[in-house]
Formats: structure tokens, sequence, C-alpha cells
């Protein structure tokens, strides 16, 4: 949550911050600003509302300088307001810095240097970080050239929480220092220029060398490089690397927003996702990078999937797919409960932790606490130089491409995909056969295919969505495989369209939930040819029995589902283990049109943010 974006060069600044800001509202957007060293002192514009008001501010005030810092805000301590915005400054108005992450021993700090008679202007955390360098900044020698890095240094030891920092001070006009305690921060190396950012996304186009700083790394830049120190014992050192951009990702194209360009996409992240990890010869899939023998795949009595949000849907139509290929039990657990309770895990448990970004604040605490207890964990995510990848002992990348709207889509089928492949090589290992192996990977070479025909129905969907406009809640019904798709698709309604949205087992239907059917809430049912066909269609008969309206999904070439439905989306005839990536689409289609014709801001709903780097 929240962007940082900070320029060091010889360009002017404002224009480089501006741009990386925008690539990184999908990170906040409560608020926004700028502060800039134009030789003269330090400048800030901060603005509440999205990046155009803080664009509007400075095309009638233009800051000048070739040293800035930045930063796009979802709110935590304090309100969405102007004041409250960063940058922050510290007392005496010279320093100013961008801050995420949380510091929480903020009120014992603030009482100690209230109590030395400083005054707060805002309800922020981050000001009292501010106050708390500029203080051990004017507690220093006047001739120490590396000032600030000591004052960031300082003040930074007495912090408890988490931060991705950059500080500047007009008295020190061509240095700007960084630094990052589980928050992520990224140092970028151009040519006579460097940038800090929270995310490559920001200054990728300027540069591809980066950076990207551990935990307690404190990292300072100035006319002449950079320099790299730790707040631990650790020798510091960083590991430079390439990252490969392409604008293209980035861009709308012919798309009137990234949501419904990111579903659409869906045929080429699930090509990404298995390209050269099935294996004809031998049925079955190959994943290297989990960096475990066959032997000690074969040893794993246990899986335990950990994640938040869509991450852990995924994880639960996972767990569904593992069990029933594989016959090794699997545990689905949330995160952040994962982080704190005492879970016992016997020693042949595999931990896997799943995030798109890699940065998740409470997935990386699952995963250190599952490692502290000296449990292998693997990762499956989407960013290759993300903390999750760092800190795991192996896993599996998703390359989906840059997922910009807030509203997760194809992360989620490459997720899933991911597991089916999991479940195959498990499988193979202890019970299916070379000739189900073979049936497997066919299902799973068909899926973009598939999802393409599921993405011809969408002005059929927006046309149903239309019907549905003026409903206040809804429910969603799965049943084994498709709960995880249940619960995804009422994720992904309640997210963009703000409507009220439950996901169900539907079996639960008649233990209390029938009490919310009426006219006026419509009930989704997966319901494609399965196992569960004719109990699911029990269940729709009894919403339809008290005049609810239903919608399912249901396989091609189902008429007879039309006797129990209002309307059908139809997905592919699959087998139950590829069906949920297709029984997903539809729903996140509808969502996106019911957004769309509500008039909501469908890649950057109320409240969110993609990437939720605080607990």
């Amino acid at each position: 949550m929240c962007g940082i974006v900070a320029y060091l060069g010889d360009k002017e600044a404002q224009p480089l911050l501006l741009e990386g800001l925008r690539r990184l509202e999908y990170r906040g957007y409560d608020s926004s600003g700028i502060a800039v060293l134009n030789g003269k002192g330090l400048e800030i514009t901060k603005r509440v509302g999205r990046i155009d008001q803080l664009e509007r501010a400075l095309n009638s005030h233009p800051l000048h300088g070739s040293l800035g810092i930045s930063h796009t805000r979802w709110a935590t301590h304090g309100k969405a307001t102007d004041i409250n915005a960063h940058p922050h400054t510290d007392a005496s108005g010279k320093l100013a810095i961008v801050h995420n992450g949380i510091i929480e021993n903020y009120g014992v700090l603030k009482k100690k240097l209230q109590d030395k008679g400083l005054q707060f202007r805002t309800e922020t955390d981050t000001e009292v970080l501010a106050y708390l360098i500029g203080f051990h900044f004017d507690a220093l020698d006047v001739e120490t050239g590396n000032r600030l890095e000591m004052a960031v240094m300082e003040a930074l030891r007495e912090v408890t929480g988490t931060y991705g920092l950059v500080a500047v001070h007009q008295d020190q006009p061509d240095v700007m220092v960084g630094a990052r305690r589980g928050s992520p921060l990224v140092l970028g190396i151009g040519q006579h220029e460097h940038f800090l950012a929270s995310d490559t996304a920001a200054i990728a186009a300027h540069t591809q060398t980066v950076a990207h700083l551990r935990d307690f790394d404190v990292v300072t830049v100035d006319r002449q490089g950079y320099r790299l120190k730790s707040l631990t014992h650790n020798k510091a050192g960083l590991e430079i690397s390439q990252i490969n951009y392409d604008a293209g990702e980035a861009d709308l194209g012919d798309f009137p927003h990234y949501m419904l360009k990111e579903i659409f996409e869906q045929t080429l992240s699930i090509q990404n996702a298995v390209r050269g990890r099935l294996n004809l010869e031998e049925c079955t899939a190959q994943l290297g990078g989990l960096n475990l023998t066959p032997q000690e795949l074969r040893e794993i009595d246990r899986i335990v999937i950990t994640g938040c949000g869509t991450a852990l849907h995924a994880g639960l139509v996972g767990e569904y797919i593992i069990e029933s290929l594989a016959h090794v039990p699997v545990e689905i657990d949330w995160a952040s409960e994962f982080r704190l309770r005492n879970s016992p895990l016997d020693r042949r448990t595999l931990v896997l932790a799943i995030s798109q970004s890699g940065e998740t604040e409470d997935t990386l605490g699952a995963l250190r606490e599952a490692k502290r207890k000296g449990h292998r964990v693997l990762g499956i995510c989407n960013n290759v130089a993300s903390t999750l990848a760092r800190e795991t002992d192996g896993g599996v990348y998703m390359y989906a491409g840059p997922e910009i709207s807030v509203a997760a889509t194809k992360s989620f089928t490459s997720q899933v995909v991911i597991f089916v492949l999991l479940g195959l090589l498990l499988g193979r290992m202890r019970f299916l056969s070379a000739s189900q192996g073979r049936e497997m990977i066919a299902a799973i070479e068909a899926l973009p295919d598939q999802i393409t025909s599921i993405l011809k129905q969408s002005d059929h969907i927006r046309r149903i969505a239309e019907k549905y406009r003026d409903i206040d809640s809804m429910l969603f019904f799965g049943r084994q495989m498709q709960y995880g798709i249940a619960l995804e698709g009422a994720l992904k309604m309640k997210e963009i369209t703000y409507i009220h949205a439950e996901g169900h087992p539907t079996a639960e239907l008649k233990h209390g939930i029938i009490a919310l059917v009426d006219e006026k809430t419509p009930s989704v049912f997966l319901c494609p040819k399965d196992g569960a066909y004719d109990k699911n269609v029990n269940n729709m008969q009894q919403v339809k029995a008290r005049k609810g309206s239903v919608i399912a999904v249901a396989t091609e070439g189902d008429e007879d589902i039309l006797q129990h439905a209002d309307d059908v989306f139809y997905i592919p005839e699959a087998p139950e283990y590829t069906a949920p990536i297709l029984s997903v689409i539809p729903l996140q289609l509808f969502a996106y049109h019911m957004a769309v014709i509500l008039g909501r801001d469908v890649d950057k709903p109320r409240n969110l943010a993609k990437s939720v780097t605080v607990p």
C-alpha cells in the first residue's frame, strides 16, 4: 500500500515523479504529494484525492529542481486530507520524508518529542518519524558530511514497526536517504541519475538496472553515486539485477479499464503459467523451481496453504485439486491468523505461501513464522524480485505480467492453474496413471481456447448485469472445487460494485443462509456438469420456491438448467480440476459490467489498494 518515487539526477524531477506516481496509483489514491529541493529550499505540494488533483495544482505552480520525493497514499493513521498527505516535514520545515508502513511505537516517540517542546500538526505516524529524524539531524555536528544518513539511522534504531522511506534535507541539497524494513524499496540506477521507489513499475521506463533493498538496509544517494549501510550487524551489499520492461504491458491499449484488459489477457497468462512445465513424455508436470527432489516430494505428508484475499481463494481451490489428484491432506489458513497462532505442524508439512505481489505483509509474516519453526516454505507469486521470492526455499512464478487493476483477475487463474500443475506432479508420484496424466495435460492445454470462447460472451453478460443493476445484495454458491470460485465471485462483486455479496458452500443454503433469499436478492450458482450437479439443481429449486432469482454458471449444451435458472453463463465442458478456471471468468465479467453500469471506479475502488504491505 502507498507508493513512493524519488529522483536525483540532472533532469527536472517533477515530471518524472508525477509519471511514477501515476504508475503506482493502484497502491493508494487517497492523497498524493511532491517535495522538491529547488536550490533555495524545500517546496512541497500536496492534495487529497487522485493524482489529477495534484497535477492540477502543479500546473498552476510547478516545482523546479532535480532532487525530489513523492508519494501516493492509502490512509492508515489519520484521515485522507491535504495536511495528512505525504511528504511530511520535521519541526524546522527543512527535512521532508515519504513513508510506507506503520510506526507501531509512534505514540511513545511522539510523547518523547512533545516533552522536548515540539508541537505536531497532523494525526499521522509519519510526521512523528519526520520529527524524530529532524531531531537527530539537528543534534549532529554541522560539519558531518553524512549528517542526513546518520540522522535517519539514529532515528530508525528507536523505531518499532515497518517502513519504506526516503528523506531529504535542504541543508544537504544533493542527498537523499532511503531505508527499508518490511515495506519494499528499490534503487534504480541510471546514467547520471538514480531513483528510489516502492515498485519497479514506477521507474522501469527510465532504467532497468535495479537493486532491491533488504530489511534494515539504508542507502544514501548523492551526485556521485550511492552507498549502502545496514542497521544490523549484517554485511551490507546490494544485488544488482536487470528487469524486463515492456511498456505495452502497462498500457490500456483499446480497453476502457485495466480490469477488462487483464480479464482478456487470461488466455495469454495461462499459457505463460504452463509454458515449459508440461512433460509429455512422462505425462507429468515439471516444476524445477520447487528445489525439491522427487524423494523429498514423496515424503510430504501434509500441505498448508496460506495467503490473503483472492490468493487464499485460489488456495482453497488448490486444496480440493491437490487432495483429489494426489491424496495429500491440505489445510488452508488465512496468513493473518497463521502468523499469530501456534499451529501444530509436523516435520513433513510443506507450507505454500501465495501472493501476487510477493510483498503482502501478512503473508510474509506467515512465511517467516513457518521458517522460524523449521518448515520448508515454497512460494507462488508474480514478482521474481519480491520479498517472498527471496525468502522462500523455492516456488513457482506465475509470469502473468503486470496486474494493475486493484481487483485481481488473471493472477487468480494463474494461481489456480499452478495448483493444477502441482496436483499433476504430486498425483503422478502417487496415484495417477500415465494415461490420466496425458488426459490432464490435454485439459490444461485446452484452457486458452476455452477461455477465449467464454470471453466472447462479454456482451451477453453485460446485458444480464443491466437486468440486476438495482439490487443491493447477492449470494454466490459453489460445491467442492467451485466453493473457492463462489468466494472469489462474491469478492469481485463487493470490491468493485460495493454491492453486498457473500460466497457459501451450496449445501449451507438451508443452514441459515436461505433466510436472506427474497425477490431482491439474486443467487449465483456454480453448476457445471459434475458429480454435484443434481444436488446443485435441488438447491436452485429451493431458492426459486422462495421467489429468489437464480443465475447459473453451467456447462455448454446443458438445456435442462434453463428450467431452474433465470439467466445462464455457459462455460465449455471440462474436468473438475480445470472447470474452476473457466467458471470464474464469467463472474469476473459480471462484476466488471455491473461496476461500469453503476458508474464505479473499476480500477481504483474505494478504500482499497493493490498491495497490502501493512499488517
